[in-house]
């Protein structure tokens, strides 16, 4: 039976930890059968997990609670009191990896001790890699929101998005017309290389619109370049701290960003396919470039990864690794083990629900591929 008395030593008892600036803490994650909280580091980039009782801790270490009275609020939450031992583990834990204020910043550690669904960093070389187009991705994206920012207000946001819904709508009514002209839009190279060039456009805005509603949000952005697996070429932008946005409605917003602004961009052009005086080639292929455009747009929101779809599901659920521990869960449950009651009801509802919306989705997928390759053969 250990002897070490409840609560911290009294030399650490008026000690007022603070963790540096630097450190980010992200909300209560489901990840299989547990919760964690994600916790990173800026200054080097690393990132890892703990638990809620450790999370409970660390999130007042804000340089105004000593650790005595940080001890007695964790004793009402949790019915127990740390000993010096465990308070000394803590403090040593977060010292080494630099997160407390003052402390020395540690050598990066390897990438295997990053957290979960933090994109490494990019290859670069000349079949397969990346290079940045910018020195300072935060201070361009910054800019971008100067700019543009202004059209995340409700005032100017609920109108687009008013003509995008009306514009998907008429897409939908008029789908057998405008399947007829993207297949003739294949016919016809130098029409079909206009439309990918403005679809190719579109992506890039796709990415650059992540970053400045992740800026709107206090996000930063690390890297915005062009990546190419040849011969495909795209650009990208990577938030850095999209798990640690301020509310789960930020990173959902984050996320959808790039699907809103690949329909925004089509706006013009379905005004000049509705009303401008064109000739019937160039009227097709804006036709063309509507369905092209909004399928497009509509395929980053399926939710599987690593599409925007499945970000939005995993704050939708509240989960990291979504798709493992649905997988996981399912597995369990189909096999009627008893491993799959110890999941919390929470974990169990979020799962069960990602798993038939994702079978939901694969089958409207599939509806509407058979639909379109049917109308296509019998026209």
């Amino acid at each position: 039976m250990s002897t070490t008395p409840p609560g911290p030593a009294p030399g650490l008892a008026e000690y007022r930890p603070e963790l540096g600036a630097h450190v980010l803490l992200s909300d209560a994650l489901l990840q299989g059968a547990a919760t964690v909280h994600l916790i990173k580091d800026t200054a080097v980039g690393d990132s890892f997990k703990v638990g809620p009782k450790e999370h409970f801790l660390i999130a007042r270490m804000d340089g105004s609670r000593t650790l005595a009275e940080i001890g007695e609020e964790y004793a009402q939450e949790y019915g127990r009191r740390l000993d010096g031992a465990r308070w000394q583990q803590i403090l040593r834990m977060l010292g080494t990896r630099g997160l407390l204020a003052g402390a020395p910043a540690p050598a990066p550690a390897s990438a295997s001790a990053s957290a979960p669904e933090v994109p490494a960093e990019p290859e670069r070389g000349l079949l397969r890699g990346s290079i940045r187009l910018v020195a300072d991705a935060d201070a361009t994206t910054d800019r971008l929101h100067r700019a543009a920012g202004f059209l995340l207000a409700p005032g100017w946001m609920v109108p687009l998005l008013a003509l995008v819904l009306a514009m998907e709508v008429l897409v939908a009514v008029r789908i057998g017309e405008l399947l007829d002209v993207t297949k003739e839009l294949f016919t016809n190279p130098v029409l079909l290389v206009g439309a990918a060039t403005l679809l190719w456009f579109s992506t890039a805005l796709h990415e650059l619109a992540h970053g400045v509603v992740a800026r709107h949000h206090g996000g930063t952005v690390a890297e915005i370049g062009l990546r190419w697996r040849l011969p495909v070429i795209i650009m990208y932008c990577t938030v850095d701290n999209y798990l640690y946005l301020g509310t789960r409605w930020q990173r959902i917003q984050t996320a959808v960003a790039g699907a809103v602004m690949n329909l925004l961009f089509l706006l013009p052009f379905c005004a000049l396919w509705l009303f401008a005086p064109l000739d019937p080639a160039t009227h097709d292929a804006l036709g063309a470039l509507l369905l092209l455009g909004s399928v497009q747009a509509l395929a980053m929101l399926v939710p599987f990864p690593p599409l925007d779809g499945y970000r939005i599901a995993s704050q939708l659920c509240g989960a990291t690794e979504l798709a493992a521990s649905t997988l996981a869960y399912l597995r369990l449950a189909a096999r009627r083990d008893p491993a799959a009651a110890d999941y919390p009801g929470p974990a169990r509802a979020a799962y069960r629900a990602y798993g038939l919306g994702a079978v939901l989705a694969l089958a409207a997928i599939a509806a509407a591929v058979v639909a379109a390759a049917r109308h296509l053969i019998t026209t």
